[in-house]
């Protein structure tokens, strides 16, 4: 049964975790950026006791993540979660989280990259819908932060469809190091890979992080989806198109009805023409109707959508329409 969390409003107090990478490595200027943020917005921001704990790894104890974790859904007084950053480490907790406790107390939790972890297995475990969205540390992004703080107050404080226009412009770099050397590219908008329609609910996120939980109990079906895949600058166009591969194989795949990509960074070197060929070489894909290049994903900026809500693919040859339905 699928559960959607209320929308946050002014007033509403978030909870800053940190399952997967540690607060420590966030610079104080981030922080007060990102602080500033949720004030503008009216929301209060409380902050886990062991996020500022940091090991060999940058992370911390499954013991700490996991009390952070099971003390923000506890909390009556929390209305949503924020994961401080990524990193690689979240498929540690899984066996550890107390399900019936985030089904009992079904609030927001959104952050994106290694979260895709607790994003899956959330829904699949409890039928909660989460946000694959920006973390606390994404608000500490000095500037051109407009679209991504648009669309996550669309996505996780309005309640109605979202019609995603791609943005005007892009960048990947490493803003978190110098915040006024920024290099801004041109959107060209959507990639066609293959025409068609399709609704479907969405799961996805990393791809090179959802490959963790394939063929586990973790895994939510993937029958009558719309998937949302994207990932980071390690991943070259072999990652990507073996793991692709891997989710094909997976059961239900048949039931898919579409996918789109999340924009690649520049480091991983994979063209347009390569992601064609990429999805041409799967059978399977020929019918799916498939976009790229979507703002999501480790590039900036970012829209917010939901795990387990719903979404519309319109892909013709003249036009292209994404629009998150159910949120």
């Amino acid at each position: 049964m699928q559960i959607l969390p209320k929308k946050l409003k002014a007033g509403d107090e978030i909870r800053v975790i940190a399952p997967s990478r540690s607060m420590s490595i966030i610079s104080k200027e981030s922080r007060e950026i990102a602080n500033k943020r949720f004030e503008e917005l009216g929301i209060k921001l409380t902050f886990g006791k062991h996020i500022e704990e940091s090991d060999e790894f940058v992370s911390s104890s499954i013991e700490s993540r996991i009390d952070d974790l099971h003390n923000a859904f506890a909390d009556k007084n929390v209305k949503g979660i924020l994961t401080v950053i990524g990193g690689f480490n979240s498929n540690q907790l899984l066996d550890s989280i107390d399900w019936d406790l985030i089904k009992n107390n079904p609030k927001i939790l959104c952050g994106y990259s290694d979260i895709t972890i607790l994003n899956n297995a959330i829904f699949a475990k409890t039928g909660l819908v989460t946000y694959y969205g920006p973390h606390y540390s994404t608000f500490g992004q000095k500037l051109y932060f407009e679209y991504t703080l648009d669309h996550f107050k669309k996505c996780l404080m309005e309640t109605e469809p979202i019609d995603i226009k791609p943005s005007d412009f892009w960048s990947d770099d490493a803003w978190y190091i110098d915040q006024e050397k920024r290099n801004l590219v041109k959107n060209n908008g959507f990639l066609k890979i293959n025409p068609g329609e399709a609704e479907g609910q969405i799961i996805g996120g990393n791809i090179g992080t959802f490959n963790l939980i394939f063929g586990s109990k973790f895994m939510p079906e993937i029958k009558n989806t719309i998937l949302f895949l994207e990932d980071d600058s390690e991943t070259r166009a072999h990652h990507f198109d073996r793991i692709l591969q891997s989710l094909i194989y997976q059961p239900g795949f048949e039931g898919v009805k579409g996918i789109v990509v999340g924009r690649f960074q520049k480091e991983s070197k994979i063209s347009d023409e390569t992601l064609k060929k990429i999805f041409a070489s799967k059978g399977k894909l020929k019918n799916i109707p498939i976009i790229a290049n979507a703002d999501f994903g480790h590039t900036d900026p970012k829209i917010t959508f939901p795990v387990g809500g719903s979404a519309k693919l319109f892909i013709k040859e003249d036009e292209m329409k994404l629009e998150i339905v159910e949120h």
